[in-house]
């Protein structure tokens, strides 16, 4: 038997999928969107206008993730008014034969550079494709303006059950409008007590891991200013300093005493239930760790306590010029000239060998060539397989169910199952082969379900040889430098800042949130790296080892900084070490 961890990285992260609690209100929601406002449309004689209000729907859910319904809205609503705009340039654009491929390959451009700039606009991007080509391509009777309000109607009313559904949150007392808020900020305790619990074992290191992730996501979770989340702001500032003190002990290694832990459980509870901490375990005040965090214990409890004073700041990144230089900049350029010339390509291929229904190569390109759905190579496995078995599953149910209802009910049952299915491309695809062809069918197009596995094999190939052609100018493997240097850079403003003796806590804590941010960022881009094909995989060789340096010198000066707080000066062994780690980095 072939075990995972001996095949090569690019067939083992194909063959990988995510492991989460199944996400049961996304999975209502999708069953309540597209498949209801298509019988709908169907029972009033339209089913045209059904099948654009369930594709906005449908694409409105493959976005549908875990998360605040504040977030959500923008999450959902920015690529669906993208989507929108698509949708009415691309029925502009039907009928112009091969004026299409120019027009796609500079649409391409766009749309990548701006997928460039972070994860909504990498949604809004690739909707913006993908609707310009079924708006090109999929003969429909509505007028362009009537394309584009149907579709953003169907994303629209995924958005109205997103935010009016309350999910099942215990503690009634606080309503349900912030309960994905208070989730992600009783994760920060959590993921401080599991810390805890690990302190000197194996888990150490990964949980430290978590506790970044967990960090990262109250602090998207927190930006914006609304009044309800003054409270909970005040919590998660009161969380960093615990999350410091957990590192710092992690990074000793010294036993902990078992109830260490009690305290962040108990914070992470009343976060969850709005009721009062209660009485926190004794302290343990044997070493400078453990005296921070029973300090930072009990300035959690007056936190608590006294409400929404003394709130942590929660930066608001991003502004106009930083997009504009995000796509402008060696990412953007180089990622949208690759989507640039798949997108064109995939257009100018379709036109040739199937100028009336040609609208899946060009969209299924778009799809392949975002490097955040994984490695090249993995995408384009993962699609291949995954159209052919939503190909081969749609024409054996459409064989045997009822038509129109059966495939309303399929459409139904498909986006009640894209939430669980993102945990794995092949999936995903799976059903959204399955999705769209049964909206093909429902709207008189014919289902074609061969066609579509031959163009997205073709698709496949285009973007496999796009994908792989090198970038004049800079090297392969450019964007986990970038990342390693900003990362890198980071850690060095943190450094200066602890040694410095500098009294300001929450500049610390702020440099430190930093520092941790981007390296996980550099971490992630460098273990996509390593699972890409060898010839673009040895462009990223050394990347993991310089990962794991940085990951010990924030380790070993969140240390010091404890210890700074405890005696007032750096200790000479802490600074040896970390000068150590600095030239380990260095070289």
């Amino acid at each position: 038997m072939i075990r995972p961890h001996s095949l090569p990285p690019w067939l083992a992260h194909a063959l990988r999928a995510q492991r989460a609690p199944v996400p049961w209100p996304a999975v209502v929601r999708g069953a309540l969107a597209g498949g209801p406002l298509l019988l709908l449309a169907v029972l009033a004689g339209r089913p045209s206008s059904g099948v654009l209000l369930a594709l906005g729907a449908m694409l409105a859910g493959v976005n549908d993730r875990p998360g605040t319904r504040r977030a959500a809205v923008s999450r959902l609503g920015g690529p669906a008014l993208a989507g929108a705009l698509g949708m009415f340039l691309g029925s502009a654009l039907a009928g112009s034969g091969f004026v299409i491929v120019g027009v796609f390959a500079v649409l391409g451009l766009i749309g990548g550079a701006l997928s460039a700039v972070g994860p909504v606009a990498s949604a809004a991007g690739t909707q913006l494709l993908v609707t310009v080509a079924i708006g090109a391509g999929m003969p429909l009777p509505e007028s362009g303006g009537a394309r584009a309000l149907l579709f953003a109607g169907g994303a629209a009313w995924l958005i109205v059950l997103r935010v009016a559904l309350p999910s099942p949150v215990r503690g009634s007392g606080l309503g349900y409008l912030y309960d994905g808020e208070r989730a992600a900020v009783a994760g920060v305790y959590d993921a401080v007590a599991a810390l805890l619990d690990a302190v000197g074992g194996p888990d150490a290191r990964p949980r430290r891991v978590a506790l970044t992730a967990a960090l990262d996501q109250a602090q998207d979770a927190l930006r914006g200013r609304p009044a309800g989340m003054r409270r909970l702001r005040a919590q998660y500032g009161a969380a960093l300093p615990l999350a410091e003190a957990a590192t710092a002990l992690a990074w000793a290694g010294d036993p902990v005493p078992g109830r260490a832990a009690e305290g962040p459980l108990r914070l992470a509870a009343a976060v969850r239930s709005g009721a009062p901490v209660g009485v926190l375990p004794a302290p343990a005040r044997s070493g400078a760790g453990l005296r921070a965090l029973d300090e930072s214990l009990l300035r959690a409890a007056e936190v608590f306590d006294r409400g929404s004073g003394g709130a942590g700041a929660v930066r608001r990144r991003g502004s106009a010029t930083g997009v504009l230089r995000r796509m402008a900049g060696p990412a953007g350029r180089e990622y949208g000239v690759r989507v640039g010339l798949s997108f064109g390509a995939g257009a100018a291929v379709a036109q040739a060998l199937q100028p009336v229904h040609w609208y899946w190569l060009p969209a299924t390109a778009v799809f392949l060539v975002k490097p955040d759905l994984g490695p090249l190579v993995s995408r384009v496995l993962c699609r291949a397989a995954g159209t052919v078995a939503g190909a081969l599953l749609f024409a054996g149910l459409a064989a045997a169910l009822p038509r129109p209802l059966g495939l309303i009910a399929l459409v139904a049952v498909c986006g009640a199952l894209i939430p669980v299915a993102t945990r794995h491309f092949a999936a995903q695809t799976t059903v959204i082969t399955v999705l769209v062809l049964s909206l093909v069918m429902v709207g008189g197009e014919p289902g074609a379900s061969w066609n579509r596995i031959t163009e997205t094999l073709l698709a496949c190939a285009i973007v496999l040889i796009a994908g792989h052609l090198p970038w004049p100018g800079t090297h392969r493997g450019g964007g986990v430098r970038v990342r390693l240097a900003v990362a890198r850079e980071a850690a060095h403003v943190y450094v200066r800042h602890v040694l410095s003796e500098d009294t300001d806590r929450a500049g610390r804590w702020a440099l430190r949130r930093e520092a941790y941010r981007t390296l996980a960022e550099a971490r992630a881009a460098v273990e996509l790296a390593a699972a890409e094909l060898p010839v673009l995989a040895r462009h990223s060789d050394g990347s993991r080892q310089v990962t794991v340096v940085l990951e010990r010198l924030v380790d070993a000066t969140t240390a010091c900084a404890v210890q700074v707080d405890d005696t007032g000066r750096v200790p000479v062994r802490d600074a040896e070490r970390i000068r150590v780690l600095l030239a380990d980095l260095a070289a």
